[in-house]
């Protein structure tokens, strides 16, 4: 924990034994934030981690670890779920601050690198052993948006090429990190907008080939900065994708175009300058990448489009090889890779999966790997301590843009994994049943967990409907229920216990209307849940859990800018009266007697961003409402004037997106998670934070606090129960 993680990345291939992989496999999950982390920080990571690979023993054992100058860990992880794991990862690259736009590798004194660029308008460099930056960014070396680069080999010198949206080809020295000039510099003709980019040799002379929207593809020696021939035109589409390779001891090039008016492969000779065979049909949808390999002698190429498909062609005879692999959803990128002697394809598709193929047997190898990105559409293919790598850009939905590298060699099982959710984890409740204390957790599915074993207990039979997006328990006629609410406005009651469906209503009834958000409430002896939905527009309905009929609206009749979309909804009880606090698209927040359905407080809240989260709590007597949003902060509100309490508690880095209360050792507590990844426990009657964050590789969505203590944290796809530490007690 005290070690540069970038020395320890560099040791950890050489792990072997169960216990070694483990252990290197629990470091890398989140390497990428060791970096920056402090000791004490890097100890809770690698708990987390050790307990997201079922490692439970080797978690506890981290957490007691002494870390010099600072306390002994405040919270351990009793255990959690590892959806997102995978013993094929190995580190993320962070560095651009906007979309990463193109990745190339290359190999400098005889090590593995990627060069990245971006929209924040950089390029940048990447030692791929260690998983640094190597130097500063290549500042203004994009010429805007960057729409391909490409790797070259320039007077023994390794170079990149980038090739920016104001159709200009800049050269960079990748050694001395200084631009290529004036010579090798070109420019397109202006009414053609680059699209793809890559080098090849022709007659000696190292070239590149550009494809542009215009469906031309055109050859430039970077030895002149001129154009070599003639452009070559066939495409009657935009030219989407392209690779060389060899045939017959000729360059050629193969590329691919859009389905509208054109959506054919083609291949071409460079050094004729022409066409070679037909072009190659068969694709119903976009090419949306293009590599080249060898099979069993033969120079093949491997096309995937947006349709899913993957198909196989032999480039001697130009016709398909074998029937298309299937990879589901669209195919945005895609590579080839020698492994154990056989010729294998990588790709990448739509919703952030990675799928091997081996090309001899056409058959799919291992399990896809699980990106948990929505948008994947870049990728290179390099060797890293003698093992095939894979580096993939995609937009991350918890961290924005990386360059996540993978191990394509490794299929070892790794610990023990316990699944999670297959959708991000919005909702966390608890309850009890015969003496056992559960978790119900909702992500796309709605889970059952045992919360001191962390054994899945059951999952509710929601497989039909829409993706739970609400979970919430309740009373109901003295028996524990679970109250789901989904993304096509029904809302249904669950027996805790045996798990069966006991009703279902629908908010809207003829409409498909999301709900936004839900709590349960106790009025007057009955058992009700307060629903907003999209369509509510500042009116949240109060719905009888018993019969499954709506009472009523929370309607703030004569409160200026009172219609507005509701973002979260909580419930409490203060003095003995059933509240409900509010918070909408328009920044107001509200309080409300649930007993006569009208408002008390509307909270003085300034322009500085929506709330997304609200809870109450008494202090030293006095009864607060306690809210996190979008200005990072968490605040305090009086209940019953409206004014805040005091400065706002920050320390967060993102937006707050839940916010619970609990009371640790007597006195009062607010527990808030954030976008950051972290989650923070400050103490409300001093206004500050009681200790340090909790850190979580993904972004939390939900907090929940069981009676007893815990912390239920809903971070990406998994979950997590905490419990204060008690030093040498054994767990």
């Amino acid at each position: 924990m005290n070690t540069d993680p970038s020395e320890v990345l560099g040791l950890l291939d050489a792990a072997s034994g169960p216990a070694a992989r483990l252990a290197a496999a629990v470091y890398r999950a989140s390497a990428h934030l060791h970096r920056t982390a402090t000791a004490a920080v890097r100890r809770q990571l690698l708990a987390l981690d050790a307990a997201r690979y079922g490692g439970r023993e080797l978690s506890a054992r981290i957490t007691g670890v002494p870390v010099a100058d600072e306390p002994a860990a405040l919270w351990g992880v009793e255990w959690a779920t590892g959806s997102q794991v995978d013993a094929r990862f190995r580190y993320v690259l962070t560095g651009h601050s906007d979309n990463v736009e193109a990745v190339a590798t290359v190999m400098i004194d005889g090590r593995p690198h990627v060069v990245s660029t971006s929209s924040d308008g950089t390029m940048r460099l990447w030692d791929l052993t260690t998983g640094d930056q190597v130097g500063m960014p290549f500042a203004g070396a994009t010429g805007g948006i960057v729409a391909a680069i490409a790797t070259v080999v320039l007077d023994g010198k390794p170079c990149a090429v980038t090739l920016g949206n104001d159709r200009k080809a800049r050269v960079w020295d990748l050694v001395s990190h200084e631009r290529v000039e004036p010579v090798r510099v070109f420019r397109l003709p202006s009414r053609t907008s680059p699209w793809v980019l890559t080098a090849v040799v022709v007659d000696g002379h190292p070239c590149v080939v550009t494809g542009s929207e215009e469906g031309t593809v055109r050859v430039w020696d970077l030895g002149t900065g001129q154009q070599v021939g003639d452009p070559l035109t066939a495409h009657t589409g935009q030219v989407s994708a392209m690779a060389t390779t060899v045939i017959d001891g000729r360059p050629h090039v193969v590329t691919g175009s859009t389905r509208w008016r054109d959506g054919t492969v083609r291949v071409w000779d460079l050094t004729t300058g022409r066409q070679v065979c037909e072009p190659l049909t068969g694709h119903t949808a976009d090419v949306n990448a293009v590599a080249t390999t060898t099979i069993d002698g033969r120079p093949c190429a491997v096309t995937g489009a947006a349709n899913g498909e993957v198909r196989v062609w032999d480039l001697a005879t130009g016709q398909q090889v074998g029937e298309p692999l299937a990879h589901i959803r669209a195919v945005n990128a895609l590579a080839t890779v020698v492994i154990d002697s056989h010729p294998h394809a990588v790709t990448v598709g739509w919703g952030g999966t990675v799928r091997l193929w081996d090309l001899t047997s056409s058959e799919q190898v291992g399990e896809p790997l699980d990106l948990d990105a929505s948008r994947v559409d870049r990728m290179a293919i390099t060797v890293v301590n003698g093992r095939p790598c894979a580096v993939t850009v995609g937009f991350d939905s918890h961290r924005a843009w990386e360059l996540r590298v993978w191990d394509l060699s490794s299929g070892q099982q790794v610990g023990e994994p316990r699944a999670g959710h297959s959708h991000s984890v919005v909702g966390a409740a608890t309850g009890e049943v015969g003496g056992q204390p559960l978790a119900v957790t909702g992500g796309g599915a709605v889970r059952l967990w045992n919360l001191n074993t962390g054994e899945p207990v059951g999952e509710f039979p929601t497989r039909d409907l829409d993706s739970v997006s609400e979970v919430v328990t309740a009373v109901v006629e003295g028996s524990q229920r679970v109250v789901t609410g989904s993304g096509d406005g029904s809302v249904r009651t669950w027996d805790l216990a045996t798990r069966q469906q006991l009703g279902m209503f629908k908010v809207h009834r003829n409409s498909y209307d999301d709900i936004t958000s839900m709590a349960a409430a106790e009025v007057n002896g009955q058992s009700y849940v307060l629903i907003s939905t999209i369509e509510d527009e500042g009116a949240p309905g109060l719905w009888d859990l018993s019969t499954g009929r709506r009472i009523g609206g929370l309607y703030a009749t004569g409160w200026p800018g009172s219609i507005s979309r509701v973002l979260a909804v909580s419930t409490s009880v203060i003095d003995n009266r059933p509240i409900a606090v509010t918070s909408c698209e328009n920044r107001r927040v509200q309080v409300w007697d649930l007993t006569t359905m009208c408002p008390v407080t509307r909270l003085v809240t300034t322009p500085v961003g929506r709330v997304l989260a609200a809870g109450t709590v008494v202090v030293d007597g006095r009864p607060l409402v306690v809210t996190g949003g979008e200005d990072m902060t968490v605040r305090l509100w009086d209940l019953t004037t409206g004014e805040q309490v005091g400065e706002p508690l920050t320390g967060h880095a993102a937006d707050v997106t839940a916010v619970a209360t609990t009371t640790i050792h007597g006195r009062p507590h607010a527990v808030s998670g954030s976008g950051d990844g972290t989650v923070r426990v400050w103490d409300l009657t001093k206004g500050v934070q009681a200790e340090p964050e909790l850190p979580f590789p993904f972004r939390v969505y939900t907090v929940a606090v069981t009676s007893h203590g815990r912390l239920v944290v809903g971070f990406g796809k998994e979950v997590a129960v905490l419990a204060p530490h008690r030093p040498n007690t054994q767990r």
